[in-house]
């Protein structure tokens, strides 16, 4: 069985939204360690409502903290330390998704980051949208994470496409694009399974 861990180049560029459609594809499990905030439709309940299969299963976070800002920050609210010795994986016999928060160095204490849960056996896939410095932004993301002796399986755009951006970081980067997930009017069960079939392919042999 397979980890595979959803990053982003930042905040609100869809990692959700591909995890429900890898989770979706695989019929993984999925799990996301760390909630911080709108904890009455997080992206575990999120998830829930966009994935159709009977086979996944969802995972309680580790730490789930109210405050919709930075972990370090929600959780010095809460007066707690956010320890990565308690972050600890789900026991599954499934593929596992896990999905990040934010962008790679968001804060979990005054030490680690959110890049210190990546594991060098996860196979990290990067969610990249578009506008302006998004093309810095996934290129400064995926040589963090090669710096750190970890590879990359591939990156997601989220968003219309937009060639010449694409072909610089697929250039740069060397590292492959598995698909795209265009503007879509509204994303729903629907929507996540045909992309779902669409990247179900690439996904299985990653």
């Amino acid at each position: 069985m397979k980890t595979f861990f959803i990053t982003g180049i930042g905040t609100d560029v869809g990692k959700t939204v591909v995890s429900a459609i890898i989770t979706e594809a695989l019929q993984a499990d999925y799990w996301k360690p760390i909630q911080a905030g709108e904890l009455s439709h997080s992206d575990s309940h999120r998830i829930e409502e966009l994935i159709s299969n009977t086979q996944s299963q969802i995972f309680k976070n580790s730490y789930a903290l109210k405050t919709a800002v930075s972990p370090h920050a929600a959780a010095e609210i809460e007066g707690i330390c956010i320890k990565l010795k308690k972050i600890i994986n789900p026991v599954t016999k499934n593929n596992l998704i896990i999905e990040g928060a934010g962008g790679l160095l968001v804060p979990l204490n005054n030490s680690k980051t959110i890049l210190d849960l990546i594991k060098r056996d996860y196979k990290i896939i990067v969610v990249s949208k578009h506008y302006l410095g998004s093309i810095n932004h996934t290129l400064l993301t995926i040589q963090l994470l090669k710096s750190r002796g970890l590879s990359v399986a591939g990156i997601i755009f989220n968003g219309n496409q937009v060639t010449t951006s694409e072909q610089i970081i697929q250039k740069m980067s060397k590292v492959p694009i598995l698909g795209r997930i265009n503007e879509e009017k509204i994303i729903n069960r629907t929507i996540v399974k045909k992309y779902a079939m669409l990247l179900k392919p690439l996904l299985e042999n990653l």
